[in-house]
């Protein structure tokens, strides 16, 4: 099973300088790649200081001149916000750019939020809809002239300009959750990114349950790989992993706001949630986050992982956002990297 690192600028208060968090975001990535981590996973945000991620192309690029080792993904690109040609284009730059080291994720977004800025308020199945017409489009496009005819984009003749330096074409991954997009993957040859969020192992057995069906409705197509992303904290005494526990459920609980899109938000940072209604959303609860995410000691991880590699899944990526302070991240990266890693290797 192959190991990867998640990761994004992340901001809650306007005390956090912008172009320090991104420096501290790159020292954590030199770290996985010089340490035997294979990929780098970086997103699509917009006008969140929760996490910010304007355009992961520009980030990736970045990367690749600063690692030597990992590949480089969009974890994930955001369809309805991308036109097919734009994209296209922008991931055969990259991964030029990169010398073939870019893994394509995309999604359809999350964030209603993000939807009525970006999308004219697209709903989540209009936005699954798009990212069902996009990944047929941009290979397409690389492949040689193509003319758009979709639902959500309709263009002449055209095609990439660049094509990728990989053929036929980057790996392209595909964020699922319902059986429906995993069904969409494995018929469209891309491999499948999922994650539990919040919820604990009985998810992640849900998940590749839905994917190993998809495998099995398709037994022509190739089996493809898919990556389970986790909340992960390595720590070795019983109060370090308290407080990360807490810090991964204050993470949540900002998730949350952010999804149900209900509070002001004022320079990219959402209204301060108060103690007391942390408190009242048990779901989040440090208790839950302890139980349901990567928390532990190195032995409690690896014991945990183990599962991830039992039910087959070919990749585990460490989620590395959760409002920690950046030597606290780095601290707990290391452990995973000296303590965790070797158990799978």
């Amino acid at each position: 099973m192959d190991f990867s690192l998640f990761a994004h600028m992340e901001r809650i208060d306007e005390g956090q300088s912008q172009k320090r968090l991104y420096e501290e975001f790159v020292e954590l990535c030199q770290i996985a790649d010089r340490s035997g981590f294979k990929t780098i996973w970086n997103g699509e945000h917009h006008g969140m200081n929760f996490t910010i991620a304007p355009n992961p192309f520009v980030n990736l690029v970045d990367l690749a001149n600063k690692t030597e080792n990992v590949r480089l993904g969009t974890g994930t690109i955001i369809a309805p916000f991308w036109h097919p040609i734009k994209l296209a284009e922008e991931a055969a730059m990259t991964d030029i750019i990169s010398g073939g080291r870019l893994e394509l994720g995309i999604a359809r977004g999350a964030y209603s939020f993000e939807y009525d800025r970006l999308a004219d308020g697209i709903d989540p199945f209009s936005a699954g809809n798009a990212l069902r017409e996009i990944v047929p489009a941009i290979k397409a496009l690389w492949k040689g002239d193509y003319t758009g005819e979709g639902e959500h984009w309709s263009f002449p003749k055209t095609t990439s300009s660049p094509k990728p330096q990989q053929t036929p074409n980057p790996p392209i991954w595909i964020a699922a959750r319902d059986q429906n997009s995993h069904d969409f993957a494995l018929k469209e040859g891309c491999n499948v990114q999922v994650t539990p969020l919040w919820f604990g192992d009985e998810e992640v057995i849900s998940l590749m349950e839905k994917f190993n069906i998809a495998c099995e409705t398709h037994k022509e197509i190739k089996r493809p790989k898919i990556m389970v992303l986790r909340h992960t904290f390595v720590a070795e005494t019983e109060e370090e992993i308290s407080q990360g526990a807490k810090d991964i459920s204050r993470f949540y609980c900002y998730f949350g706001a952010w999804f149900k899109n209900e509070r002001p938000v004022e320079q990219g940072l959402i209204e301060r949630l108060t103690d007391e209604e942390m408190a009242k959303l048990e779901m989040y609860s440090p208790e839950n986050m302890r139980k349901n995410s990567i928390i532990g000691t190195p032995e409690e991880v690896i014991n945990r992982i183990k599962l991830c590699e039992e039910l087959g899944y070919d990749e585990y990526s460490y989620w590395i956002d959760s409002s920690m302070d950046f030597e606290t991240k780095k601290k707990s990266l290391q452990l995973f990297i000296d303590k965790v890693m070797p158990a799978f290797n």
